[in-house]
């Protein structure tokens, strides 16, 4: 919305407002529906009201307004509450397109005055904005948005004491959790199950209970389900006193109907109420998540999805003493891990090279490896591939006791193909099935990742991509012992360097000496790593070798000739006082 060149009060929460002077303007005393009804503002005094602040091409109020329909759909009835759109709209096509899912009022998209003024009045800085005025015109918050999202009609009349009211009774009932507590709502006692037949939630009680919180379409979700089902099955077959209950975050009823008829347990009803209070209630951050209600209705653990993943049915029943036993059970797996134990199943015991000749896992004992997960289709793994080319050329030429392996992510055989030809390594076949537990094994969550493993096969460092972005070929072979010497380097070059620069490229500030993870250098333009003449006010970097030579122009014929300046030494890369 443009500025209004009148000067207007600051509006503060608690601010009283004449509703009539509010909304009206000299030209008009009435407010629009969608299908262009009339509605006199004077029909809206002793009513609560919300002025929605919002826009047509406003992302984030497109995901708003539907939650804010549901909420005035189930008030509106009561007389308790009534909405009024402002409009930052462009265009008069665009409000109109926009009002029409719309079930309240509107300012109308012609006075642009009165838009203005009221976006002038309630200091909107960002849309979706609502602001909550009770029934005498009082402001009683300007966080409409943010209580609606948490809250939804619960937080009705939507004030900061009913926020308060409510962070209370959660807090009193986690102290007093029960699995009827969570999953008990005033119209409903039950769960469903896949035919739509319903079971009551006492038939749960005294069982240990997983909350599976999901959105089907989701691939982490898809693929987890197929893990959890066969979990499941697993420990009923041992008789295990074991349910779930699936808690959709769908969107579509048909999306959650087709994946709710694979699975073989319970589920709150499409869409329940009860959905987004226990988002709120377990401060969902991820999904897949699986929370364990315990046989006492008191939570167990807040999210066991990770734990599945790794070790399945044996997690159960995922009690703080079942998680220090598989930590044990981890400790001695990773003491005893060998390269067979990593890339060996059943009959795969192979990597492939360019021509898709099978070498045995065996040819590679003994060798430092490097797990390179990475995929075409990622551009950081793009960027990252030539620095890693380069620096496997350099530790083969130093040691041909050295190998990486390329554990794809790539979406098909063509890109796997295209990807792979450019790499002068070996590789997992494109599709192969040791990718997904090597990925739960190294915990890879992002990519490119590189793992290395040692002579014995055992873990050196999930973090060589790092080590090799900073060091290249000098972190070989990534143990704590080189890293210290690297370290004892760096530290060495540094000793005959200023701690502080002045230079002509940015004559504003010093630039002090500064340890740098990377960095581009302001001065050539190439990544650099460790030192920097920094300053940090203007996020400026200078290489060492870029901040400390002399100016081209003054040097002398002698030192054009390849000679150093007297007092300094030049290595070809950086060059220190003498």
């Amino acid at each position: 919305m443009s500025d209004n060149e009148n000067q207007v009060p600051e509006m503060i929460n608690g601010d009283s407002h004449d509703i009539r002077s509010l909304l009206s303007s000299p030209e008009r005393d009435f407010l629009v529906r969608n299908n262009g009804q009339q509605v006199k503002i004077d029909s809206l005094k002793g009513k609560k009201l919300g002025l929605y602040f919002s826009a047509h091409w406003c992302g984030p109020c497109q995901r708003f307004t539907p939650r804010l329909v549901e909420v005035y759909d189930e008030l509106f009835p009561k007389g308790d509450l009534e909405v009024v759109f402002i409009s930052a709209d462009e265009d008069d096509h665009s409000f109109n397109e926009y009002f029409s899912v719309m079930p309240w009022l509107a300012i109308p998209f012609s006075d642009s005055d009165t838009r203005n003024r009221l976006d002038e009045l309630f200091k909107v800085r960002g849309i979706p904005h609502l602001v909550i005025l009770d029934e005498n015109g009082k402001v009683v918050s300007d966080d409409g948005v943010g209580i609606v999202r948490e809250y939804g009609v619960e937080g009705f009349p939507f004030t900061l004491e009913r926020v308060k009211e409510l962070k209370e009774e959660e807090e009193k009932a986690k102290r007093e959790q029960s699995l009827r507590s969570l999953l008990v709502s005033h119209s409903r006692d039950f769960v469903i199950s896949p035919d739509g037949s319903k079971m009551a939630v006492s038939e749960l009680e005294g069982k240990t209970v997983g909350l599976y919180f999901s959105v089907s379409s989701y691939r982490p979700c898809i693929d987890f389900t197929a893990e959890l089902v066969e979990v499941y099955k697993k420990l009923k077959e041992e008789g295990e006193s074991f349910e779930i209950v699936l808690i959709s975050l769908d969107d579509e009823e048909e999306s959650f109907k087709q994946a709710f008829e694979i699975m073989p347990w319970f589920s709150l009803p499409f869409k329940d109420k009860l959905c987004d209070k226990l988002i709120r209630y377990f401060e969902l951050s991820t999904i897949p998540t699986l929370v364990i209600i315990g046989p006492d209705g008191k939570t167990v653990h807040s999210n066991v999805a990770e734990v599945i993943e790794e070790h399945g049915a044996i997690a159960y029943p995922f009690t703080p003493e079942k998680f220090a036993e598989l930590s044990e059970i981890e400790k001695a797996k990773q003491a005893a891990q060998t390269l067979e134990s990593v890339l060996v199943s059943g009959d795969r015991d192979y990597v492939i090279d360019k021509e898709g000749t099978k070498i045995p896992v065996s040819a590679l004992v003994g060798k430092n490896i490097l797990l390179y997960f990475s995929a075409h289709w990622c551009p950081p793994c793009r960027a990252f591939l030539p620095k890693l080319i380069e620096a496997y050329h350099k530790i083969k030429e130093k040691d041909e006791a050295f190998e990486v392996i390329f554990i794809s992510s790539d979406r098909d055989q063509s890109s796997f193909d295209e990807f792979f030809r450019g790499m002068p390594w070996l590789a997992l076949p494109f599709g192969d099935a040791r990718k997904a537990s090597l990925g739960r094994t190294f915990k890879v969550v992002g990519i490119p990742m590189l793992v290395a493993l040692g002579r014995t096969g055992r873990t050196v460092t999930k973090e060589a991509r790092d080590l090799i972005m900073m060091h290249g070929a000098d972190a070989y072979p990534f143990t704590e012992e080189q890293l210290k010497e690297i370290e004892a380097q760096y530290e060495e070059m540094a000793k005959g360097w200023p701690e502080k620069v002045k230079h002509a490229l940015h004559d504003e500030h010093e630039l002090l000496l500064t340890r740098r993870r990377i960095y581009t250098c302001d001065g050539c333009g190439e990544t650099g790593h460790v030192w920097s003449f920094n300053c940090d006010e203007c996020d400026f970097d200078l290489h060492p070798k870029c901040a400390l030579e002399e100016d081209k122009g003054s040097k002398d014929e002698t030192e054009q000739e390849g000679n150093t300046k007297e007092g300094w030494i030049c290595d070809g890369e950086v060059c220190t006082r003498a």
